[in-house]
């Protein structure tokens, strides 16, 4: 029954997780910063998650990327392009719908 949960929980976060991120990259993030800001908000993901998970956000245009060489070491930089801005805000939409409907569903009417 636990893997049947967890097979159930990976596939409710798949689509949540690329929100999650598209939601703190309005402000530059490299990959570290952005698991520790996930993860204060409570949104647990690994780095062999994250790094995937951005390659195919910056594929699809939705973010851009940016290497800091200023530094000794140096780093990746991921924001939300425009475009990216545009889906973010319909996947929110439909997220703050999606999840208002369920709520309703699970906390019950009152009726039976």
């Amino acid at each position: 029954m636990s893997s049947l949960i967890d097979s159930f929980t990976t596939e409710l976060r798949r689509g949540t997780l690329t929100l999650a991120v598209l939601s703190q990259l309005q402000t530059p993030q490299y990959g570290y910063s952005l698991v520790q800001r996930l993860e204060q908000a409570g949104v647990s993901i690994e780095q062999n998650t994250l790094y995937p998970l951005l390659r195919r956000l910056e594929k699809q245009e939705l973010v851009t990327s940016n290497w800091d060489t200023s530094e000794s070491r140096p780093r990746k930089y991921y924001i939300i392009s425009d475009y990216g801005q545009e889906i973010f805000e319909k996947l929110k939409t439909e997220w703050l719908t999606l999840a208002t409907e369920l709520t309703t569903l699970l906390q019950g009417d009152g009726q039976s």
